[in-house]
């Protein structure tokens, strides 16, 4: 039962996100509301009485649709100069080329637009910003007064919802009125529509503040390399010398954030720059969380070792490629989010795609169910030795799809979790303590009075042993064997591990044989008397009968053979016959 529900766990998991898309597009309340008004008149309806066919929202050529497009489309058309297509972008058409190279003086000299990230992606906007929902606020001119940008949302010729810069904002651009000198009329070498100058300056600035922040940070760790002592200072130094080029890289990322903001350079090349700066400071917070969790999780596995808690070595393997994996998607949702590439239609897309996906990744997902009820139950952990089927060996490492077992010829086997989990597992790690029940046989002819003292000498010394379990330990004569006298032993040894179980057994045993060799009383070994009968009657039986003394007999191997008769009687046998 439980492997059934394992087994559909991932389709219940993947098609519940999409039931409530079902639920909103034939909700019980809808369905009741067009049952009570099923005949209610269409004022949209044709001549025939069937409302007409839903119309494809229309597209705009420009992309401006979201605050996000439409400020991008406007760098674009200022970085190649196409005035025709800069006038689209404004909502004054008539002096829109004239108000973009205005826009864009004012922009150079020290305004302000928001990051590519800062913007919405969405057709209506911010609608939580206190200003009215057909408004945008996206940057400030960079006057005395921060004059903000705006943005307005109309309609298009076309029918399409566009956004614009806004009448009031054209004409505040007008009144302001600043000098424009595109750098080809000054003469400047241009790349992407900015001049190279500037590309250096942002270019510059970025690699000064890194270098600035590296330089710092070693600094800070050759301070405390020489000021701190110990193991846990040291770990913690060694941390701080690894996460210093990441958290440097982070930071400088900032901080040019900061002050490239407003810096008089171009505004394209410092959207060009603060667009794609994002990228860096990602990887930069990528690398110094990826070493985060490296340090964490290295030192917890080594105190945990240390204390023999090795369930946690377990947990804190999973947690850390969890938390890789994790990361890993977030940095690239964000890149695929810098890019423009819209990733919430796709995510939406995973419940409504579910059962198909579920199929596909049933075992993956079985297998990663597997892996948690394996560390929440805790039948193994790393580092034991267990049998789990017909497979016995050392565990090496518990993954979130397999574990892997180091078997006793040296070989590596791979068992899936989900397989893992259904098996039974026997685990000799889990002991805390030994069996010890050997089985001692003595001798045949030793008689019972001997017989009772070897089974006081054996229960003395499992008495007098300090690694064995007391009480519960007992000594006793349980059966004629077929070539001895058995006394059972039983009793429990404590051990830390079976290594250190194997010597104490070994002590025992050698304990047991010195005490019965001291007394006098043999260990009895398998042996057979076979007994040969020659015919010619009570004369020839009486001459074959067979030495069964107790030496020739306890040698294993070997047989009693009849002696024949003594050569004087062979001799003179011949004699009489040869008479004859």
């Amino acid at each position: 039962m439980s492997r059934f529900l394992r087994s559909m766990m991932p389709i219940l998991l993947l098609v519940l996100p999409a039931l409530p898309l079902a639920a909103q597009e034939s909700s019980p309340v809808a369905q009741a509301a067009d049952a009570v008004t099923p005949d209610a008149p269409d004022e949209n309806a044709n001549a025939d009485g069937q409302a007409p066919a839903p119309q494809e929202p229309v597209s705009d050529p420009y992309g401006r649709t979201t605050p996000r497009s439409m400020v991008q489309g406007l760098i674009e058309a200022l970085a190649a100069g196409d005035d025709a297509r800069v006038d689209r972008f404004f909502e004054d058409a008539e002096h829109g080329a004239e108000r973009a190279r205005q826009l864009q003086a004012l922009l150079d000299k020290g305004g302000s637009l928001n990051t590519f990230a800062a913007l919405s992606d969405k057709p209506e906007g911010v609608l939580d910003d206190d200003l009215p929902a057909e408004q945008e606020y996206v940057g400030h001119l960079g006057d005395e007064g921060k004059t903000p940008i705006m943005l307005t949302r109309t309609q298009s010729p076309e029918g399409a919802m566009i956004w614009q810069v806004s009448r009031q904002t054209g004409d505040i651009v007008g009144r302001l009125n600043p000098e424009t000198t595109s750098p080809e009329e000054s003469g400047e070498l241009t790349v992407a529509g900015a001049s190279v100058t500037d590309w250096g300056v942002l270019i510059g600035l970025a690699a000064a503040v890194f270098v600035g922040f590296q330089l710092i940070s070693m600094a800070l760790v050759a301070i405390a390399e020489r000021l701190v002592r110990g193991p846990t200072a040291e770990a913690g130094v060694a941390f701080a010398r690894a996460a210093m080029p990441p958290f440097s890289l982070f930071l400088a990322t900032v901080v040019f954030q900061l002050w490239a903001d407003s810096l008089p350079v171009s505004i394209i090349a410092r959207q060009f720059m603060l667009k794609y700066i994002g990228l860096f400071a990602a990887a930069a917070l990528t690398w110094l969380l990826v070493r985060l969790i490296d340090a964490i999780s290295r030192t917890v596995i080594t105190r945990m070792e240390a204390r023999g808690q090795r369930q946690v070595v377990s947990v804190a393997s999973l947690l850390r490629r969890a938390a890789k994996i994790l990361l890993l998607f977030g940095v690239l949702v964000a890149i695929l989010d810098t890019f423009g590439i819209d990733v919430t239609t796709g995510i939406a897309a995973l419940g409504i795609g579910g059962i198909a996906l579920a199929l596909g990744a049933q075992k993956t997902v079985e297998n990663f169910v597997g892996s948690v009820s394996l560390i929440a139950d805790k039948p193994v952990q790393i580092g034991d030795f267990c049998k789990i089927g017909d497979i016995l060996g050392t565990v090496e490492d518990i993954g979130i799809r397999s574990t892997r077992i180091r078997t006793l010829a040296r070989t590596v086997v791979t068992i899936p979790n989900g397989d893992l989990s259904s098996q039974n597992i026997e685990n000799y790690a889990k002991r805390d303590r030994f069996l010890f029940n050997p089985t001692v046989g003595v001798e045949y002819g030793i008689g019972s009075a001997k017989l009772l003292e070897a089974v006081e000498i054996v229960e003395g010394v499992l008495e007098e042993h300090e690694r064995i379990a007391k009480p519960g330990h007992r000594a006793r004569f349980v059966a004629f064997g077929a070539s001895s006298l058995d006394i059972e032993v039983f009793a429990y040894i404590e051990a830390a591990d079976y290594d250190e179980s194997l010597v104490i057994q070994q002590d025992l045993l050698l304990m047991i044989f010195a005490r019965l060799e001291k007394e006098g009383i043999g260990i009895a070994f398998p042996t057979r008397t076979l007994h040969l009968v020659r015919e010619g009657g009570e004369e020839a039986l009486a001459r074959a009968k067979p030495d069964t003394s107790l030496a020739d007999t306890h040698r294993e191997g070997t047989q009693a053979v009849p002696k024949g008769p003594p050569p004087s009687q062979v001799q003179d046998s011949e004699d009489d016959d040869g008479e004859d």
